[in-house]
């Protein structure tokens, strides 16, 4: 009896990864060779759902105003982190509230915040335009003109994340001796010269662990486009898991569904295996 205590131990968890990980996974990749709607019975179609996807432009371009989005959020989002929390490292008063307010937007609902947002940036009633028209500058469409509507959740969504981020870095700030930064003041080390020299190297795993976080979460973008645009304008805010979603719940195209995230699935762990090899190295 005693030599099975360890699996039966263990038994909940395999239980728990066949059922809600491996089972999905397989019959995902199972279903990307077929045709389902759900109610139909599945219909063999081989590599027809493959075929598909590489003529499909909405989905390229989704793939394409993700990674827009992108271009412009991790890097805002890192920067903007790890300036707050070299400020919050600082021995100031009343720390506590402020790290506790930046990070009060992370644990508010994501839908709650996108509505809060799509008022903030509509085009008549919008806080935003109300502060430009009072200065006599023009209103800006920040969810209905193309060429910004992307870049306009792409802010929104570095404010309801960054606090995160700066919890992290913060804690890598920390972790670094004060030793190092008290020879370099001896040595007559400026500001900068300890920040690139000390600080970035030392909270380099903590960097890389907030871009494939970033990288990750950027990719997920769901929420935001659905609320605030719906897609539009002309597609220009279709993200790619918006578009999975679509083709699954309102098309009922299960298979062809399965196909486009098995194949976003390969260009995230294509861009995280990239980031790892340079990111990690080069930061």
């Amino acid at each position: 009896m005693k030599k099975w205590t360890p699996y039966l131990l263990v038994s909940p968890y395999i239980l728990h990864f066949a059922v809600f990980v491996a089972f999905p996974v397989v019959f995902s990749v199972v279903l990307t060779f077929h045709s389902w709607n759900i109610i139909s019975p599945m219909k063999y179609v081989g590599l027809a759902n493959y075929e598909h996807l590489f003529k499909d432009r909405l989905f390229w371009q989704a793939v394409w105003n993700t990674v827009r989005f992108l271009i412009v959020h991790i890097p805002l989002q890192i920067g903007l982190a790890l300036a707050l929390a070299e400020l919050l490292n600082r021995t100031v008063r009343g720390a506590s509230f402020f790290r506790a307010a930046f990070f009060l937007p992370v644990i508010v609902s994501g839908v709650v915040v996108t509505i809060l947002w799509q008022q903030l940036l509509s085009y008549n009633s919008g806080i935003l335009n109300r502060l430009l028209t009072d200065l006599s500058l023009p209103r800006v469409a920040w969810l209905d003109d193309p060429n910004v509507a992307m870049y306009s959740i792409a802010v929104m969504a570095t404010w309801k994340n960054v606090g995160l981020y700066t919890i992290l870095f913060l804690v890598g700030l920390q972790s670094v001796p004060i030793q190092y930064y008290e020879a370099a003041d001896l040595e007559g080390a400026s500001s900068w010269q300890k920040f690139r020299h000390i600080t970035l190297p030392m909270i380099n795993p903590t960097i890389f662990t907030v871009v494939i976080l970033s990288t990750i979460g950027g990719f997920s973008l769901f929420v935001e486009p659905y609320i605030m645009t719906g897609g539009g304008p002309m597609n220009t805010t279709l993200s790619a898991v918006m578009y999975i979603y679509r083709q699954a719940f309102q098309y009922y195209h299960m298979g062809y569904s399965a196909t486009l995230g098995f194949c976003f699935a390969l260009i995230i762990l294509f861009v995280v295996i990239i980031q790892r090899r340079y990111v990690e190295q080069e930061v």
